[in-house]
């Protein structure tokens, strides 16, 4: 199986339903995972309505309880590497990554050697469209803390729209990631990075929510802050080049056996 795309949901009823009909009506082989958080809006009651239009193409792994952003891909993240697929993409449920969008992650990976597709909003290209001037000061402000204190070289650390390679996700140790908002998607990439994988950034115009209700708040913030010295600090201890080493030679076999079938 070939592409898969990880929409984690809590309480998106006003907006499941049109972007899984965007992303299937792309008409380009992408699968569908929900991850919803016992949405009390019935947003998996919706996605089981859908499943019957779409069998085999959209599935639905419900947890109980809100328990983050970031367990959500991790968990959606394990389940794609259990089934088989090669190209493993996140995106939001509310429009604000388009889903016209994941053709050019998914070429920047496919065709021209990365590992990891970034959708930034922050390369020549890349906009940002409906966001008021203090989140998008708050935006930048951030990257640029990012960058300042850990080096990587990505101009939009904190994006949520991306693709990886099932090799990046299945050499990460997933169950090491400790962060669930803002500060999840940097430590993603910083580990990419860090393990000599190849992160390439592709322009998009983010757009905000124009349904629903956004889930930023000052505790996500916080993290964000707190959990980018953390992760340059706690990168002092770790010897990556040796762990992804040992870690590929560990899911190497099991990698060419899903290929292979």
């Amino acid at each position: 199986m070939e592409k898969l795309v990880v929409i984690p949901t809590y309480n998106e009823k006003d907006n499941i339903r049109e972007i899984t009909e965007v992303v299937f009506g792309l008409n380009q082989g992408y699968h569908i995972l929900v991850v919803d958080d016992s949405s009390p809006d019935g947003t998996g009651n919706i996605v089981r309505s859908l499943q019957r239009k779409y069998p085999g193409q959209l599935f639905l792994e419900e947890r109980k309880g809100k328990l983050g952003l970031g367990t959500a891909y991790i968990h959606g993240f394990k389940w794609a590497l259990a089934n088989g697929y090669r190209f493993i993409f996140e995106m939001d449920a509310d429009f604000s990554h388009s889903p016209y969008d994941l053709e050019k992650l998914y070429e920047a990976c496919k065709w021209n050697h990365a590992d990891v597709a970034v959708g930034s909003r922050y390369v020549r290209g890349g906009n940002v469209d409906n966001w008021p001037w203090n989140r998008n000061m708050l935006s930048k402000g951030g990257a640029f803390y990012t960058r300042l204190i850990t080096w990587i070289p990505v101009k939009d650390p904190t994006a949520g729209f991306m693709c990886y390679r099932r090799e990046v996700l299945a050499t990460i140790n997933l169950d090491e990631v400790t962060f669930v908002g803002y500060a999840f998607q940097i430590e993603m990439k910083f580990a990419a990075w860090k393990l000599g994988f190849k992160i390439k950034e592709v322009p998009i115009t983010f757009t905000d929510r124009k349904l629903g209700v956004s889930k930023m708040n000052k505790g996500i913030v916080k993290e964000g802050i707190l959990g980018v010295l953390s992760i340059q600090w706690q990168s002092m201890f770790k010897n990556y080049r040796h762990r992804v080493k040992n870690r590929f030679e560990e899911i190497a076999p099991l990698i060419q056996e899903q290929v292979v079938h």
